[in-house]
């Protein structure tokens, strides 16, 4: 929902109402991951996407319908042998869509929710897709990285909950909570382990909440800040790198002892620019907590008094998503055996790319650094590198095994 939360808040604030479809959950090839959302506006436009163009007239259908009804509904598109070009996903994916309508009445803490996304702050919304008792469709939990006391919600947050016959404690749909306090505690919980990885997903558990068992499901769109790359080196090859890695969706930091290289000038694609010794900038940036599983590392410099120090910082860190070092393969030898003499274990050495990049034959800085991030990408999902014209099998990857980073 990020990257239509500018137009969704403003017919939001407006007080107009909105039909959303999220992709939440994908098999196969779809084209647009779990979290992808399109906006039927009340004017009839429509933002966004969540399949690059195969079954967005379906979905604009349905979320007319949906806004009418007031019926959230939970749609399965793919294709069939007999009938193959039935809704136009011709990619030979499947792709689940949860179509809902928003407004201020339905969702009340979507101001919340934004300005949280806009500061950086981590934040989950966990939505009901599937449940036996159809008044549950559509209720949410907003989850926070630490919860915050109930007295200290913004308006818009939980309210005081009423109770029914049954005994139970509920709050009516959109108070942000999924029906009882049960299901909270469950979801919340599992919730928080998905935003900390930065990861969107469909849970299942029993219809209270129940850990073993089935009939609610729930899709967790996670809203963690951007992932990291921090880039050391201040070379034309940073800055090209810089501006791939902001392509791809990173906050992206370049960092350089020499103060008359490492300015912002320079390195217009990059967040920020920072003057300061590459190896005592990434411990302060570790002690900080502001390197996490999703960060990427890219070391430039090719010069063993920056790159030494700052390669026995990073690959002695617990978890990273990728660390790579440029130079020639003479330079990495020279390298590793300094980084032996210094006491890397042959673990630690083998989490180091380098030379860095895959081989694309690639020769100018824009080049290398579309080499550089096919290998970022690579190792996420799990991919070979090799030409799709050659291979068999899925063009879609799905997460690497073992690991957590996301999109």
């Amino acid at each position: 929902m990020r990257e239509v939360m500018t137009e969704l808040m403003q017919w939001w604030s407006a007080g107009e109402t909105v039909g959303v479809g999220t992709v939440v959950g994908t098999w196969r090839s779809a084209p647009r991951p779990p979290g992808a959302s399109m906006l039927v506006g009340p004017d009839g436009s429509a933002v966004g996407s969540v399949s690059g163009g195969c079954v967005e007239g379906a979905v604009y259908e349905l979320s007319e319908e949906v806004v009418e009804s007031g019926r959230p509904v939970l749609a399965r598109y793919g294709v069939s042998d007999d009938d193959a070009y039935a809704v136009g996903l011709t990619c030979g994916g499947i792709l689940d869509v949860f179509v809902e309508k928003v407004s201020q009445q339905t969702f009340p803490e979507l101001g919340a929710v934004a300005a949280d996304i806009e500061a950086g702050r981590p934040v989950a919304v966990v939505t009901v897709i599937e449940h036996p008792d159809p008044t549950w469709l559509g209720r949410r939990l907003v989850v926070h990285a630490e919860e915050q006391e109930d007295e200290e919600l913004p308006e818009g947050g939980r309210v005081e909950p009423a109770e029914v016959p049954t005994g139970r404690w509920v709050t009516p749909l959109g108070s942000g909570s999924l029906g009882t306090l049960r299901a909270d505690d469950a979801v919340r919980d599992d919730a928080r382990g998905l935003l900390a990885a930065g990861r969107s997903a469909i849970l299942t558990y029993g219809p209270d909440g129940e850990r073993r068992g089935e009939g609610m499901r729930v899709f967790v769109a996670a809203h963690a800040p951007k992932p990291r790359m921090l880039v050391f080196g201040a070379i034309d090859f940073a800055a090209a790198v810089a501006k791939v890695g902001s392509f791809l969706g990173y906050h992206v930091t370049v960092c350089d002892a020499r103060p008359v290289f490492a300015t912002k000038t320079r390195f217009p694609g990059a967040d920020e620019v920072v003057v300061k010794w590459p190896n005592n900038y990434l411990q302060d940036e570790v002690d900080a907590g502001r390197v996490d599983a999703r960060t990427v590392i890219a070391v430039l410099t090719h010069d063993p008094k920056f790159d030494v120090p700052l390669l026995e910082v990073a690959l002695r860190l617990p978890e990273v998503a990728y660390i790579g070092a440029m130079g020639s393969r003479r330079t990495h030898d020279d390298r590793v055996a300094r980084l032996i003499e210094a006491g890397l274990t042959d673990a630690e050495l083998g989490r180091m790319s380098s030379p860095i990049g895959l081989d694309l034959g690639a020769r100018t800085p824009e080049e290398t650094a579309v080499s550089i991030a096919a290998e970022i990408i690579a190792l996420r999902w799990g991919g070979a590198g090799e030409r799709l014209a050659e291979v068999d099998g899925p063009i879609h990857h799905h997460r690497a095994p073992g690991t957590d980073a996301p999109l």
